[in-house]
Order: C-alpha cells, then sequence, then structure tokens
C-alpha cells in the first residue's frame, strides 16, 4: 500500500479528470510521480485520502482514487445492503427483491441503475434510500431508459461513479463499477444471475472484500437462475428468508 503515501487531494482530482477516472492508468500516473496541474472541479467529490471516504472502498485492492457524487452524500455513512440481478429478470426474483428492499428498510440500498433488478431495488428503496453506482460519467444516464429513476435517484438519493462528467460509456468500466457496488453493502444479495452474467463479476469482488453473499435459490427448470444456484452450489448463502439477515 506504499503507493498511498504522500497522495495529495490536488493530485488525485487532476489525475482522475485527465485520465477519465481509469483507475489502472490513475495508478501508474502515480507509481511514476508524474506531474500534474491542480484542476478545478465543481460538483462534490472525494478522494481516497479525504477523512469521509467511505472505509469500506478501501478494502478494494484497487480502490476508486477519486468518488463524483450527486444528491444525498450523508447516505453513504449510512448502513448499505447491495443488491444484483439480471437485466431481464422473471417475476419470481422481482417479487423477492421488492421483499428484500421492504425487509431492509434500516439499510440503504446500493445497486447499479442498470435495466432489469438494478432498477427495481432503486424504485423500491427510493424512501429509505439508494445508492446508484454508474459505470459512466456521474453526467451520463444509461440505459435511457432509466432516465427518470436517474432524476428520482438524484433527488432522493445518491448517484456515484468515479468517472468524471462527459466520461463516455465503455464496456470494461461496468465490470469496474461492480467492485464498488460490492465493496459498499455490509452484504450481497444476488437476486438472478445467468452463468456469465455481469452478477457473478460482483461476487467475486464481495468475496475479496470478506462480505457474505447470500443468492436466491431456483427450480432446476429456471434456466435463468443457474448463475444463483452454481454460486450455492460452491457454497454462498441460501437467501431462503430475509429474516435470516437480520444480523447484519
Amino acid at each position: 500500500m506504499c503507493i498511498y503515501k504522500g497522495m495529495k487531494r490536488e493530485q488525485l482530482l487532476a489525475y482522475s479528470l485527465k485520465y477519465k477516472g481509469d483507475h489502472r492508468r490513475i495508478k501508474a500516473a502515480l507509481l511514476q510521480n508524474e506531474t500534474y496541474e491542480v484542476r478545478d472541479y465543481k460538483g462534490k467529490f472525494l478522494t481516497l485520502v479525504d477523512a469521509n471516504y467511505p472505509q469500506s472502498l478501501k478494502q478494494l485492492h484497487d480502490p476508486p482514487y477519486v468518488l463524483y457524487l450527486r444528491g444525498r452524500i450523508d447516505l453513504l455513512n449510512l448502513p448499505m445492503i447491495s443488491i444484483v440481478g439480471s437485466r431481464n429478470h422473471g417475476s419470481y426474483s422481482a417479487e423477492w427483491t421488492k421483499k428484500c428492499v421492504e425487509h431492509f428498510r434500516a439499510y440503504v440500498i446500493v445497486s447499479g441503475m442498470a435495466k432489469g433488478i438494478d432498477g427495481l431495488a432503486h424504485v423500491h428503496a427510493l424512501r429509505q434510500g439508494t445508492i446508484a453506482v454508474l459505470g459512466c460519467g456521474i453526467d451520463v444516464i444509461y440505459p435511457r431508459q432509466n432516465t427518470e429513476l436517474y432524476h428520482m435517484i438524484l433527488k432522493m438519493g445518491c448517484i456515484v461513479s468515479e468517472y468524471p462528467e462527459g466520461t463516455a460509456i465503455q464496456k470494461h468500466q461496468f465490470v469496474a463499477r461492480n467492485r464498488i457496488i460490492a465493496a459498499l453493502g455490509q452484504a450481497l444479495l444476488v437476486m438472478e444471475s445467468h452463468l456469465k452474467s455481469g452478477s457473478m463479476i460482483t461476487v467475486n469482488n464481495a468475496l475479496d472484500c470478506g462480505k457474505d453473499v447470500y443468492c436466491l435459490p431456483f427450480s432446476l427448470d429456471m434456466p435463468e437462475g443457474q448463475g444463483n444456484n452454481l454460486l450455492i452450489q460452491q457454497g454462498a448463502n441460501i437467501l431462503t428468508n430475509p429474516l435470516e439477515l437480520t444480523k447484519l
């Protein structure tokens, strides 16, 4: 962790803006002690060296050096649960997503504002508090069908991204986003996943951070839940009743 010694707030912001939040390029700039120009940024942000930077993110092998924020940033200081699932979900997982969010009223719900389970989790959690972690610029709404949801979260919840304004959509950024979703929550709930879904990546991130993973079990004739069943077979906790998780 010696790379973090001597880092300065203005240095991290300058690298982040220059390299559009790419943590790999920011890390390389730090290792090379690259020269930088102090940059001005009008929006809300936290850097890795700030006292109020989320401690849970520091568990990551490559934590985001800068978090760009919109909305209620106070939610980052409250207990959180992360929820992920398929974009094209069934009614079974949708129903249980609603039940789990309602059960965890004392928790802020973290997800990725993607189509499907992510969006449902945010909608059901608007009143209690929800955090959307984006895989693109903090001002870029993706998918476009979630435009209304973005503005509702902006008003009632919090938008988080390691990518500054104007950063275009690239596939690898959504993979990187998943590690932030996994790290923020005290536990990760997987409501539906295929064998090759992004949820499987998020699970690996959560396990790397020492987080408990709970998976909704599926009937063997429901192919949309094969990823969940495989995770359970490999040792993930079975989500049979949200009341089991009261200890969190």
